[in-house]
């Protein structure tokens, strides 16, 4: 036998560490094939650099013997090897080089390159490292998840085994020996040929205490990319459908695309199917979500009237990559019952999935292709609207007799839009060049009674149109003497328009005579945006900054936009008439505020032109204080040499003087904000529209207020809401929930939530009582009703939620 001990010889000990190689790739081989496998640890980091390069080892202990007679190189006392990055403790390793066992006694612990860790009192391991056995073992993994079992046996490379195994990612230490959560389960395998996961005997615990017991249960293995198997299912309770169950199943066709079916099955309705398909190309990717039905329709209390017919929806979208400056992609969104998504709760519904947002209760489907790069965009695309929104509502009854009428959305399409910039200045000044085309078509009229296609206008043909567009921006900067900013401009453009199966009148209504048009015009405007920033520090490293801002412009009359058109009326009998039509797709919802004051063109799209002569006033102001805290206020106004009379007169443009834009901001502490958008009458300095709101986000305050009113809104309503909604801190573990949203016009609160929450670092437990106004099929037509639940919203750290509503 023979000992080394701390100061022995270098020649001797680096001899022996050659001998004692497969105790540290021993460890290391380990590190790399964990006992654990739930959840799966990520992918081990790069080694760290610690001079012992890819293929070196370093052992340290205070005493190394090598028994020559027992064939074992034993390591003792503080034993420590290093390899790759990764390291090994015990109190003794033992590399038995007759039988290839490696051996480690009393406080082993690996850890890995990547900050994971796993512990035992004892490992052992065979030679090839294929099978092993760890009595007293832990772990330590990503995101703080912790795992012990009295005992971990890998049984081969693809059986691992954890016997009297606990689960729980919740901080455990001597203050706190109950997790506040976990899984205990007297055996969990991992079966890596058939990528499963298998418990037995399993309780799920909340503060120590039973919550859940299951005798048998499985689930994909983590560690496995992708594997067919049930998912976490979802259990419900509501008026509509009374108990309901979902129960995913992933179906992993091939290592690009899976399907997951969804079942839903419900106590008072028929089953509901729900399908998620997702497929990954080498250009890109495309994913549908679809769902069928069989049945009646059914109120809000699940009674049940009318024929039974499918009923259905799809979602869907893709987006590829052609080469490195085009781009396709579409969007699919069409649904057969407009409260299909509300009867069945079903999620994320009106989300972006094309190049267009879709908006709130409207669907969007679309194609599109685009080109990208350094000086230019073009872009081609469809688009096609379906209308869920409720409409001709009974104020007295509450009842409503329609939805929106999709044929009164235009079909867009072609869309066509390309931008141009050269690369070197034209004339001192950056140039964009524009072109656009757009073809609409309607399958049914617009006009009549609001909002679409009711009373005398119904069944008749919608307004088709063509538009064409170029368009030339130029602008140059210069600064001038003490810091006065100069900014010309000048912006011309061409349009040419083609309008079919316009009903000018009554008469024409009447008379079912349309009246198409053809027409171009020419615009411009030229001018000058001057400004001088007035600066001054402040000590506190803030700043003061005013700023007088005017902008000069002068342009074609728009007043020449408006088409008349002489028709002979056969109502009248054969008198002539003429009736002006004011084409305007796509600004309709023209708003005048401090986002467009200084803008050459105020209107969001091309039917609309804002002609003539004006100046447009006004001042900002800007206070930093330099510690997080500060403000900003921008006051202004337009005036013109002549009143227009084709800009809307519900946002105050239209005369000769506008009226003010009052927009503020203000910080006056750390984490709570507030700003205020307003516009005043230009002679009464009534407010016609404001909005405004307050931001907060403190250690025991989070939340926002939002206030809006319009005396005379798009659609030729008057609107006023109220929205709040927020969390109060009470305890480190307790917190107050909050939402609101009132009608401020009707006088009732559309949706009330008031929840208490228990939050530590591991779980987050919500119980909230709902108040909201929903649309429910009723045998008379539609109406709006109240409906009221109490949700259990359980959120468990690396687990996901689930959540439970009554």
């Amino acid at each position: 036998m023979m000992e080394l001990r701390s100061g022995a010889n270098e020649k001797g000990r680096a001899v022996l560490l050659a001998g004692a190689a497969w105790l540290v790739l021993a460890g290391a081989a380990h590190a790399q094939q964990p006992l654990v496998t739930i959840p799966a640890a990520p992918a081990p980091a790069p080694a760290v650099d610690d001079g012992l390069g890819d293929t070196g080892y370093y052992l340290e202990s205070d005493l190394l013997i090598r028994d020559d007679a027992n064939q074992k190189m034993i390591a003792r006392g503080e034993v420590e090897a290093r390899y790759q990055g990764r390291t090994l403790r015990a109190d003794e390793v033992v590399y038995d080089t007759n039988t290839d066992v490696v051996t480690a006694h009393g406080h082993v612990q690996l850890v890995n390159a990547d900050g994971t860790a796993q512990f035992a009192d004892d490992l052992t391991m065979d030679k090839d490292l294929k099978a092993g056995f760890a009595r007293g073992f832990s772990a330590r993994l990503d995101k703080n998840v912790k795992i012990a079992a009295d005992t971990a046996v890998r049984r081969s490379e693809t059986i691992q085994e954890l016997n009297q195994a606990i689960y729980t990612p919740c901080e455990v230490c001597a203050q706190k020996p109950t997790p506040t959560w976990s899984i205990q389960a007297d055996k969990v395998v991992q079966d890596k040929n058939r990528h499963i996961v298998y418990y037995h005997g399993a309780t799920i615990r909340m503060w120590g205490a039973p919550l859940m017991y299951l005798p048998v249960f499985w689930h994909p293995d983590p560690q496995t990319p992708r594997s067919s198997g049930f998912l976490t299912p979802k259990i419900g309770l509501s008026k509509r459908r009374g108990v309901s169950y979902t129960q995913p199943y992933l179906f992993a066709l091939s290592p690009s695309q899976d399907l997951v079916v969804s079942p839903q099955f419900n106590a008072s309705v028929n089953p509901f199917l729900n399908m998620t398909y997702r497929k990954r190309f080498y250009s890109g990717y495309a994913e549908a979500r679809m769902g069928v039905t069989y049945d009646k329709d059914f109120d809000i209390h699940g009674d049940r009237f009318g024929q039974a017919t499918a009923r259905s929806y799809i979602l869907a979208k893709g987006a590829f990559d052609i080469d490195e400056k085009w781009k396709w992609g579409f969007a699919a969104e069409r649904v057969s019952d407009e409260l299909l998504f509300d009867k069945y709760d079903i999620n994320d519904v009106y989300t972006q999935r094309g190049l267009f947002t879709s908006e709130d209760h409207r669907l969007t489907s679309q194609i599109y292709a685009s080109r990208q790069d350094a000086r230019s965009w073009f872009s081609v695309s469809a688009v096609s609207v379906q209308g869920l929104r409720v409409v001709g509502i009974n104020a007295a009854t509450g009842i409503a007799n329609a939805f929106e009428n999709s044929g009164a959305f235009p079909l867009i399409g072609p869309l066509v839009e390309g931008r141009w910039e050269p690369e070197s200045p034209v004339l001192g000044g950056r140039l964009r060049l524009r072109g656009t085309g757009v073809m609409l078509n309607r399958s049914e009229s617009q006009f009549g009674e609001p909002p679409y296609n009711l009373g005398a206008y119904k069944g008749q043909d919608g307004v088709d149109s063509t538009r064409g567009s170029l368009q030339a921006d130029w602008r140059a900067s210069l600064v001038l003497g003490p810091g006065l900013r100069v900014q010309p401009f000048a912006q011309a453009r061409g349009d040419a328009y083609r309008v079919n199966d316009i009903y000018l009148s009554p008469d024409a209504l009447a008379a079912g005579d349309s009246t198409n048009v053809n027409y171009s015009r020419s615009l411009g405007v030229a001018g000058v945006d001057l400004s001088l920033p007035l600066f001054r520090p402040l000590k506190n490293g803030g700043s003061i900054v005013l700023e007088p801002l005017v902008q000069l412009a002068t342009g074609s009359d728009s007043s020449r936009v408006p088409v008349t058109v002489a028709r002979t009326s056969a109502i009248n009998g054969g008198v002539v008439t003429t009736t002006p039509y004011f084409y305007n797709e796509d600004s309709a919802s023209f708003e005048f505020d401090e986002t467009n004051l200084f803008q050459a063109n105020k209107s969001p799209g091309f039917d609309l032109y804002e002609g003539g002569q004006r100046m447009n006033v006004g001042g900002r102001a800007t206070v930093n204080l330099g510690d997080g805290r500060g403000g900003s206020l921008l006051i202004g106004r337009s005036f013109r040499s002549k009143v227009d009379p084709l800009l809307p007169e519900r946002v105050g443009l239209q005369g000769k003087s506008s009226d003010w834009i009052v927009a503020a901001s203000v910080t006056p502490v750390r984490g709570i904000s507030a700003f205020v958008r307003t516009r005043l009458d230009a002679d009464t300095h009534e407010v016609k529209r404001i909005e405004t709101g307050v931001d907060a986000s403190t250690t025991r305050l989070q939340g926002s207020v939002r206030y809006l009113k319009d005396v005379l809104d798009i659609n030729g309503n008057k609107q006023e809401n109220f929205e709040t909604r927020g969390q109060l801190q009470l305890t480190p573990h307790w917190a107050l929930t909050a939402l609101g949203q009132r009608d401020m016009i009707a006088q009732v609160w559309r949706r009330r939530d008031l929840g208490v929450a228990y939050t530590d670092d591991c779980i987050r437990i919500d119980v909230i009582y709902q108040h909201e106004d929903q649309y429910s099929s009723t045998v008379n037509g539609l109406k709006l009703q109240p409906s009221e639940s109490i949700v259990l919203r359980l959120t468990l750290a690396t687990l996901g939620d689930t959540g439970y509503s009554q």
